[in-house]
């Protein structure tokens, strides 16, 4: 991992770090070729006293052992019988992560459509289905850092949102009163944000500056 990328995550709780990760370019050196798009969606888990994290109550497992990792750490795993992407953001034992749910496509797009044959927002607006895209279809990844393997994330080249709505989580089973706390968060207007109504989308400027 750079030591940029390093600056990146070891400043701020994860909740700040989920923010900050909005407008930044995920980039995968695919098999294929290149494929890259700015994250538009996230959510932030907040360890052993989020009920709906996977570490929960100090829940530690090989399936999870990636959350307990350093800053930027890649913790792949599936629900659904979809994988997700999610990225330790604390330090070495401290199990809290951001889950990616969802990105613009930047480079790569005819390979995105390649892996994932859908149209238009269809493509990314979502957490398995940017996986898809991507054509990640295993866990090899999981447990090693960004920039280290395959997977990066940009910090250099950004995109700025002009304003950033905060939500419950979605797409969570009912664990309590953490399933609806306001830790997803996404660029007010992209539409490659996932069940973003039509009538909310921006389809001008997307939602950045």
């Amino acid at each position: 991992m750079s030591d940029k990328l390093r600056r990146f995550f070891n400043e701020g709780t994860t909740d700040e770090i989920t923010k900050r990760m909005l407008g930044t370019l995920l980039v995968y050196h695919s098999p294929k070729g290149l494929m890259s798009g700015y994250i538009t969606e996230a959510e932030a888990y907040l360890g052993q006293k989020d009920s709906a994290a996977h570490a929960y109550q100090g829940k530690r497992t090989p399936s999870n052992e990636a959350l307990y990792g350093v800053p930027g750490t890649i913790y792949i795993y599936s629900i659904h019988g979809r994988l997700c992407l999610d990225v330790a953001a604390q330090a070495k034992d401290v199990p809290e992560g951001i889950l990616i749910r969802g990105i613009e496509p930047y480079q790569g797009i005819d390979l995105m459509k390649a892996n994932r044959p859908k149209s238009g927002f269809e493509l990314t607006n979502g957490p398995g289905k940017l996986m898809d895209a991507l054509g990640i279809y295993d866990k090899e990844m999981n447990l090693i850092e960004l920039g280290d393997t395959a997977l990066d994330l940009d910090v250099d080249n950004v995109k700025f949102p002009k304003k950033i709505v905060e939500s419950g989580r979605i797409g969570v089973s009912d664990r309590g009163t953490w399933t609806d706390k306001p830790y997803r968060f996404y660029v007010k207007g992209n539409p490659y944000v996932s069940k973003l109504p039509k009538r909310e989308m921006d389809l001008k400027t997307y939602g950045w500056k």
